[in-house]
C-alpha cells in the first residue's frame, strides 16, 4: 500500500502525478526530495537497509552517478521498452527517462542577430565580450552541457571554449536559469544559456516584468547544422534494495 521515493527533483507537475498514481492505484507515496549528490551519500550509508523503492534524477549526470555507485538495480518492462527508444533508457534496464529538456541560447532580439548564436561556440567568440550570462559551472545542467562538448569535440577543444565563455562574462554566475534570462531581458548581457521550459515560465507568467522580458528575449537552438542542440534527460529507475519493487 506504500511507494517510498527518493527524487531530486521539484516540479508541481510530479506532485500532480504523485495524486494521480495513488488515486489510480490506491498506494500511498512517500516522497523525500534531496539533492542528487545528498541522495547518493545518503543510500550509500543506508545499504541494504534503504527503505526506497524509486529513484528519480533531475539530470542525466544524476542518473549516471547514481548508476555507478550501485544504487539501482536492472529491471525488464514490456510497457517501458514500447515506450521508450533505446537513446531514453540504459541497454541493461538500470534507468529510464521521462522527459527531456533542451539546453539553448537565450539571446536580446535587440543586440544580437539569430546567425550570431547558431552555435555553442558564438559563446566564447569574442564579439560577445562581457556579454554571457551563466548560472554556475558547478549545476548539473552545465556539466551535462560540458560533457556533451567534451564528447563532440575533444577535451582540448571544450576546455578553450570554457575559458572563452568565462572571458566573455558580463557577471560572475549567479542564480538559476530564470535569473539569466531576466538579466538578458534588462540588458545586463546579451546571451544567456538555459533550459527551454525556464524561458516557458517567463512568458506564461503574468507579471508585466516577464512580459517585457518574453518580449525582448529569444531562443537559439544552436548546432541544427552540426551534431544538434544539447538535450537532457531527467529520469527513474528501481531502487537496488527496493521492497516494493
Amino acid at each position: 500500500g506504500e511507494l517510498n521515493l527518493y527524487t531530486s527533483r521539484h516540479y508541481d507537475a510530479d506532485l500532480q502525478l504523485y495524486d494521480d498514481f495513488t488515486k489510480l492505484t490506491g498506494i500511498k507515496v512517500n516522497r523525500l526530495e534531496i539533492a542528487p549528490d545528498q541522495m547518493i551519500e545518503r543510500m550509500k550509508a543506508e545499504g541494504e537497509y534503504s527503505p526506497a523503492d524509486v529513484i528519480l534524477m533531475a539530470d542525466a549526470g544524476g542518473l549516471w552517478k547514481a548508476q555507478q555507485a550501485g544504487l539501482f538495480q536492472p529491471i525488464e518492462s514490456a510497457v517501458l521498452e514500447a515506450r521508450l527508444p533505446q537513446g531514453h533508457r540504459d541497454a541493461d534496464g538500470a534507468w529510464w527517462a521521462f522527459s527531456r529538456r533542451a539546453r539553448v541560447i537565450a539571446y536580446d532580439k535587440a543586440r544580437v542577430r539569430p546567425e550570431e548564436v547558431a552555435t555553442y561556440e558564438a559563446l566564447a567568440n569574442p564579439r560577445f565580450r562581457g556579454g554571457v550570462c551563466v548560472r554556475s559551472s558547478d549545476n548539473d545542467y552545465n556539466l551535462s552541457l560540458m560533457a556533451a562538448l567534451i564528447e563532440h569535440w575533444g577535451r582540448d577543444k571544450a576546455l578553450t571554449w570554457a575559458k572563452g565563455v568565462v572571458a566573455n562574462f558580463a557577471r560572475q554566475p549567479v542564480g538559476g536559469d530564470i535569473e539569466q534570462i531576466r538579466a538578458v531581458g534588462a540588458g545586463l548581457c546579451q546571451v544567456a544559456l538555459t533550459n527551454t521550459y525556464y524561458y516557458l515560465r517567463i512568458a506564461a507568467s503574468q507579471n508585466e516584468g516577464d512580459k517585457a522580458t518574453a518580449a525582448r528575449v529569444a531562443l537559439s537552438f544552436p548546432e541544427q547544422q552540426g551534431f544538434g542542440t544539447h538535450v537532457n534527460l531527467s529520469g527513474g529507475g528501481v531502487a537496488a534494495h527496493a521492497t516494493h519493487k
